[in-house]
């Protein structure tokens, strides 16, 4: 049984630029409102449709506390309330969840759910402490230190990625193998003339300005990303002394958003989608939690738990696509289930094209679905890693 069905076509999303790019001057949250009122509009899709919207985030933005009511708002959808979504990387499959757990409850029928997150130019937060040594307070430099300091497992993201590579005997050869072949994967997306990301992105990319009142330029397609060179890769040290991670095996900081709409009908999902489109479904939506700095791993208990929920196996699930900040995700989830991690993320993931975190979830389910489409239908998993070693999973199904 289906948690929600998507119709066809009626997602979109922006490029991701490399951090400190053409959006680094863009409110985040007016960026997303801007992207979903104009790609709304192509669709044909009035935001009076719409009676559930949630808005997903994971880096503070001047006026975030205002959060989803105010994205409504800005897309011409006054009526609606929210809720305002943060699971850090595992925003977007949250956001589905979220979705499809109100559409049973009777809340929801035609949903809006995005993302949007700007890394570049993070906040400098000042906690007062006044009765402190002094009155003076903590600070904390919201994307950095995020990165850098995991408060439970304290230690870095990279050393999660090293502790998974460690237990599971991953070398820098190896992470450093996958990278290259996810950057011809990606090559494929770019194919003649970015056809494949044509499906939900823009060919040429209005950037605005911070006023939203004019264009500043044009982009064609993802920027920053870095081409891959065997040697010069072959090169690099581990960032940590004595381990395997190197810069080319992660993935690079990002900004950009991404929506879907949400039905809870498949028949009115057949309406607002693309006529003559397959029909898509939401089988699952699971969450699992890894031991203390394992981050890597955990969307391997995640998936198990998906393909339980559907009675499915991992042979009879046609397409992955991964959230994969570190090529050792990769590694780590193909041992894990005996496959070939060579016949994962077609097209391309977030270890090449890059992280803006709250919207990486929802552009994978996108790719993932126009993946499926291309292939005359199927079921497809997406899984990803997020902060505090958790992990979320979602299994759709298309034609």
């Amino acid at each position: 049984m289906a948690l929600a069905h998507v119709p066809y076509g009626a997602y979109w999303s922006t490029p991701f630029v490399r951090w400190q790019g053409a959006f680094q001057h863009l409110h985040s949250v007016r960026f997303a409102a801007h992207v979903a009122r104009e790609a709304m509009a192509d669709r044909g899709l009035a935001p009076e449709m719409l009676d559930y919207v949630a808005y997903g985030y994971t880096v503070i933005q001047q006026s975030i506390f205002y959060g989803a009511p105010w994205f409504a708002a800005q897309i011409g959808a006054e009526h609606l309330p929210g809720p305002t979504v943060n699971q850090a990387c595992a925003t977007g499959p949250r956001l589905i969840a979220t979705a499809a757990g109100d559409m049973a409850l009777g809340n929801a029928g035609v949903a809006l759910v995005a993302a949007g997150d700007r890394l570049s130019n993070g906040a400098h937060v000042y906690y007062p402490a006044p009765a402190g040594p002094g009155g003076t307070g903590a600070s904390e430099n919201w994307v950095l230190d995020s990165f850098n300091n995991d408060p439970w497992a304290c230690l870095a993201m990279v050393d999660t990625a090293e502790n998974v590579a460690r237990r599971d005997g991953i070398d820098t050869a190896e992470q450093h193998d996958l990278v290259l072949h996810r950057h011809e994967q990606y090559q494929a997306a770019l194919a003649h003339d970015r056809a494949f990301q044509r499906r939900f992105m823009a060919a040429e990319f209005a950037v605005p300005d911070a006023a939203f009142r004019k264009t500043t330029g044009t982009i064609q397609g993802d920027q920053g990303i870095q081409p891959a060179d065997p040697e010069k890769m072959a090169r690099l040290k581990p960032v940590r002394d004595g381990g395997t991670v190197t810069f080319a095996g992660q993935t690079h900081p990002a900004d950009g958003n991404a929506g879907m709409i949400l039905c809870a009908d498949a028949g009115k999902a057949a309406d607002l989608g693309k006529p003559g489109g397959p029909r898509v479904q939401v089988l699952a939506v699971t969450q699992a939690r890894e031991g203390k700095g394992l981050m890597p791993a955990a969307p391997i208990l995640a998936t198990r738990r998906a393909l339980e929920h559907t009675g499915l196996t991992i042979d009879r699930i046609d397409a992955i696509k991964s959230h994969n900040p570190f090529a050792v995700n990769d590694i780590a989830f193909a041992r894990a289930f005996g496959i070939d991690w060579r016949a994962m993320n077609n097209f391309g993931s977030s270890l090449i094209w890059g992280h803006p975190q709250g919207p990486t979830g929802l552009r994978g389910i996108i790719e993932l679905i126009e993946e499926l489409e291309m292939r005359g239908g199927g079921t497809g998993l997406f899984q990803g890693c997020a902060a505090g070693d958790s992990a979320m999973a979602v299994i759709v199904r298309v034609g």
